[in-house]
């Protein structure tokens, strides 16, 4: 059985506020990034730091698998949101 953090008895809200506040700035940070930036670009960065950041938290925190091909895919990403931003 996997263990879930918003499971543990007792802590439920404080997880939940732990998530529900960070979403909240980032979709505020999207929205203020879309007034200096094109609306595609702010997506796609948005997006690639969600997605890099919820990979690296994985790996750190949830002993998710950090293989070479996981690693170069996620640079992938990285170089992709670095491209379009500078471009």
């Amino acid at each position: 059985m996997d263990f879930k953090l918003s499971q543990t008895t007792g802590h439920k809200i404080s997880w939940i506020i732990f998530v529900v506040v960070p979403m909240a700035l980032s979709v505020l940070f999207l929205y203020l990034a879309q007034r200096e930036i094109p609306m595609g670009t702010a997506y796609a960065v948005w997006t690639g730091i969600g997605a890099t950041g919820a990979f690296l938290i994985g790996i750190l925190f949830f002993n998710d698998p950090a293989t070479m091909w996981r690693m170069i895919s996620v640079m992938f990403i990285i170089i992709g949101v670095v491209g379009l931003r500078i471009s």
